[in-house]
């Protein structure tokens, strides 16, 4: 160690001392002579660096010498010159890689964001999702507990204690059988249920427990055994079936309701006053079929949270009935003016005067309440008593619609016109009032005041600047309906049916509406809908015809007779309006009304093919030829077409007239020469008077020569 500096000084002399031209053969000129003096310079440097080294040498020997040897020499053209190019070799190399390092270092950089990526990375499409999060939604996220960050920022050492002898023998005992039962199930039995979460260290004999099974199976199957030996009623295939449905099936995952449990007790931790915590707990162990567990953590809700109505009428559901007593009651004491836990109060009891007890009560704190009125009237079974408390209700709630329909429904007619007027007073905005007054007037025979009452209802609630739904209103109209309100019904319908509709929209909705009321059951809200139609339109063909086809499905055959009479009169050309008319009567028996509709429209339809044929039909089926070949002639002759004649020939062919029926064949082909089903029956008729002349050869021939040209023609 010490011999290397002294090397180090001597290698660096002997390299001064070396000639120019050895170091630098190749300089010349004065530049060699510059160079020579600069050499005699660094000699001189050069001994005097000998002497500082040797004379802090000793301070150096353990760490070496950290210092620039150059550091006092003059920084020259030389070195400057030197350090430049030294740069731009380096800038060169740095140039010559720079693309192939910064490609590396851009595959690195990926490669380590895919293996690690940062925290705001992994959850950028969550935060996308907060966006459709709403207000409720997101206060109702519960604050994040300081558990686990004080479990890490103390980390403890976990402790292994020895498990007691007393543990390892209780646990020894649990899974034998024992043949004695303590004393206190000898005295109370199984009516008594622990207290909170403990649980009962009565010994229980499973022996007797499965002989017991067994006995009860043995009885059952001799119950279901039939009088024949060997044969039972037990169904083998749905037996197994029966027996798997009286096992209390538990459809929730019990991993999943360790996690719920944990979700829960972490925000009844860190929120102890949020309400739905404590219900939400309470619930699953009510599922999780510890009841017991369930009633403790609802009271502690009740501690928690006194002023939620939701959690002590969750506690008085859980409890038994004298425990859900003394709950409901200290519930009251902290919100007295909750008309539920007033209600549920009410329910718990099990004596009539006991409830009117407690209304009465609850009525004195909450006057106002409507619910409590109505709960309160409902128990009244004399109708005196209950006229008496409508009365107070409708005083202390006098916007309350029910309560003044329920005391005039209980009132006289002459009362219960006051009462509703008064109603009117004070709620003049509810259509439902006008609505009970209509239908007390027509329960007492005032028809003329229904409808008013209604047209006053309309123009009432629009100077109340009430806005009247046309589809509630055709609702109301319904239900008057159904309750037998048939007249209410009908006046509802033409006061509303065409409110706020366009002209050009009022025939295409009302016949939607008229098929919603039929398909609902509706029949007389649909008839006064046509009527309507029927009184804005009287010459629409389509709405007579549609009325007509309701009155046929859902009215009755005078209904619809008097609806096609004065469909006929409005729409005298629409032939199908006469045919219905007429085929009515005659399906009810009536020729001659049937006969006379018929003649009425030959007047209005002279050259008709339909009338004409539809009487020769009735003529026909009555068995009346010479009416019918009459009415035929007069057709041919007033509406001569292919069907007419077809009909004629039809005619004469049935009744065994083939030579009267191949003439007016002959004639009708050669007017309608286009119409093939004349050739066809002329041919058909040649056939069969061809079977007819078995006997005769000749003729035979000859009618199967005119039938084949009859079809050919055809």
């Amino acid at each position: 160690m010490d011999s290397q500096p002294v090397l180090i000084l001597d290698l660096l002399e002997k390299l001064m001392m070396l000639p120019m031209n050895d170091i630098w053969p190749h300089l010349k000129g004065k530049r060699y002579e510059k160079n020579r003096k600069q050499v005699a310079l660094k000699q001189l440097r050069m001994q005097k660096l000998k002497s500082t080294i040797n004379g802090n040498f000793a301070l150096a020997q353990f760490t070496g010498y950290g210092g620039s040897i150059c550091k006092n020499d003059p920084y020259d053209e030389d070195d400057e010159q030197a350090d430049q190019i030294y740069l731009s070799v380096d800038d060169r190399m740095d140039e010559r890689r720079k693309e192939k390092r910064e490609k590396r270092l851009l595959e690195e950089t990926e490669r380590f964001r895919k293996e690690r990526p940062k925290i705001q990375q992994q959850f950028v499409d969550l935060k996308r999702q907060l966006a459709d999060i709403s207000e409720s939604e997101w206060l109702a996220i519960p604050e994040v507990g300081d558990a686990r960050n004080k479990k890490m920022r103390n980390p403890r050492k976990e402790q292994f204690t020895p498990v007691p002898d007393s543990v390892l023998a209780k646990g020894l005992t649990d899974g034998q059988m024992s043949n004695t039962v303590s004393e206190a199930e000898q005295r109370f039995g199984g009516l008594t249920t622990p207290y909170g979460t403990e649980t009962s260290t009565a010994d229980i004999d499973m022996k007797k427990i499965g002989q017991a099974r067994t006995n009860l199976m043995d009885i059952k199957l001799n119950q279901v055994s039939d009088s024949i030996s060997g044969q039972t009623v037990v169904d083998p295939k749905g037996y197994l079936t029966d027996l798997q449905s009286m096992i209390p099936q538990q459809s929730t995952n019990v991993n999943d309701m360790k996690k719920a449990r944990l979700l829960l007790k972490s925000v009844r931790e860190t929120n102890p006053k949020h309400a739905p915590a404590w219900i939400a707990s309470a619930r699953l162990e009510e599922i999780g079929g510890k009841l017991q567990v369930a009633r403790n953590l609802i009271l502690k809700g009740c501690e928690e949270c006194p002023q939620s109505e939701d959690v002590w009428i969750e506690a008085a559901r859980l409890a038994p009935p004298d425990q859900a007593k003394i709950i409901v009651s200290n519930a009251i004491k902290q919100l007295p003016q909750s008309v539920s836990l007033w209600a549920k109060a009410a329910v718990l009891e099990s004596e009539l005067k006991a409830k009117k007890a407690v209304y009465k009560k609850a009525l004195e704190l909450v006057p106002n309440s409507v619910r409590l009125w109505k709960l309160a009237v409902e128990l009244e079974q004399d109708e005196d008593d209950a006229r008496l408390m409508l009365g107070l209700a409708v005083e202390c709630c006098p916007t309350s619609t029910e309560l003044w329909l329920a005391l005039a429904r209980l009132e006289t007619y002459e009362q219960a016109r006051v009462v509703l007027n008064k109603a009117r007073e004070n709620i003049p905005t509810d259509s439902s009032i006008w609505f009970a007054a209509a239908k007390l007037e027509e329960a007492q025979g005032n028809q003329q005041m229904v409808s008013k009452i209604i047209d006053r209802a309309v123009s009432s609630l629009q100077a109340n600047l009430v806005e009247i739904n046309r589809e509630q209103w055709i609702k109301d109209a319904e239900s008057c309906e159904k309750a037998s309100y048939l007249l209410t019904a009908q006046c509802i319908i033409k006061a509303i049916i065409g409110h706020e509709l366009e002209e050009q929209d009022k025939k295409h909705t009302w016949m939607a509406d008229a098929e919603t009321c039929a398909d609902n059951g509706s029949v007389e809200c649909a008839r006064a809908i046509y009527a309507v139609a029927l009184a804005n339109y009287p010459s629409k063909k389509s709405i007579w015809m549609r009325a007509a086809y309701f009155e046929r499905t859902h009215g009755t055959r005078e209904t619809l007779e008097e609806l096609l009479r004065q469909a006929v009169v409005h729409c005298p050309n629409a032939e199908v309006l006469w045919l219905m008319a007429a085929k009515s009567n005659w399906l009810a028996g009536d020729v001659a009304a049937s006969r006379g509709i018929l003649a009425q429209a030959f007047e209005a339809n002279p050259n008709s093919e339909e009338i004409w044929l539809a009487a020769v039909k009735l003529e026909s089926e009555n068995n009346e030829f010479a009416r019918a070949r009459s009415l035929l002639m007069k057709a041919r002759s007033s509406a001569s077409t292919a069907r007419v004649w077809m009909k004629s020939a039809k005619l004469e062919w049935c009744l065994n007239e083939l030579d009267k029926a191949l003439q007016l064949l002959e004639e009708a082909c050669s007017t309608y020469a286009q119409a093939p089903k004349l050739w066809m029956m002329r041919g058909q008729i040649y056939q069969e008077k061809m079977t007819q002349a078995c006997a005769d050869l000749e003729n035979k021939a000859k009618y199967a020569e005119l039938a084949r040209q009859a079809f050919k023609d055809g």
